[in-house]
């Protein structure tokens, strides 16, 4: 089974690119907003670690956002928490898919990188998009803040660094026909290779 990561920006698209590719993607952020809405254990430890803040089921980002701005070691108190249980949601989507046989699968993990979590033969992809348009679409969102956003960035590789270990760059302009037409070309590299 080929396993292709997305990595890149906060904001840049990666999760749409990922969408595009037309196999099972895992969804880390998407996962994540499964525990904090029904993961009573997922609270609860976040409540033990951050009593202070985490006060009702299901876990609130409000509440999250603001023992990120108010402590200096809360968000690595979060990521220790959520990950293990986001990592382990992950090994049963792959086991999953692999009994399925399924060519491909799509993983969308922003901390890849981060967390250790790609192997040396998955394919990374890198969703380049310019700063410019990632705040534009950035500040249009709800609950954007950002002092949280740099808090994120400060945990992250660098950009240049996740660019550099890709295997192929997707450039993201965010008009849909030319990333449909970058992630075909990509798609059809990887299944040559395979």
């Amino acid at each position: 089974m080929i396993r292709i990561a997305i990595v890149g920006d906060i904001g840049s698209g990666k999760s749409y690119v990922a969408k595009q590719f037309g196999y099972p993607v895992f969804d880390a952020d998407a996962e994540v907003a499964k525990l904090y809405k029904k993961s009573r254990k997922c609270y609860n430890e976040l409540k033990k670690a951050l009593p202070n803040y985490i006060t009702s089921f299901p876990v609130k980002k409000s509440e999250l956002f603001e023992a990120i701005m108010k402590g200096k070691y809360n968000l690595k108190k979060i990521v220790k928490i959520v990950h293990p249980k986001v990592k382990s949601k992950m090994n049963n989507f792959i086991n999953k898919n692999k009994n399925k046989n399924k060519k491909i699968i799509v993983l969308d993990i922003p901390l890849l990188m981060e967390n250790r979590i790609n192997k040396k033969d998955d394919i990374l992809i890198f969703v380049n998009a310019k700063k410019k348009e990632i705040n534009k679409r950035l500040k249009k969102k709800t609950n954007f803040n950002l002092e949280i956003l740099k808090k994120f960035k400060k945990i992250q590789l660098p950009l240049e660094f996740k660019k550099q270990r890709s295997d192929f760059i997707i450039k993201n302009n965010f008009r849909n026909n030319s990333i449909k037409k970058n992630v075909k070309k990509v798609l059809e590299k990887v299944l040559q290779n395979d």
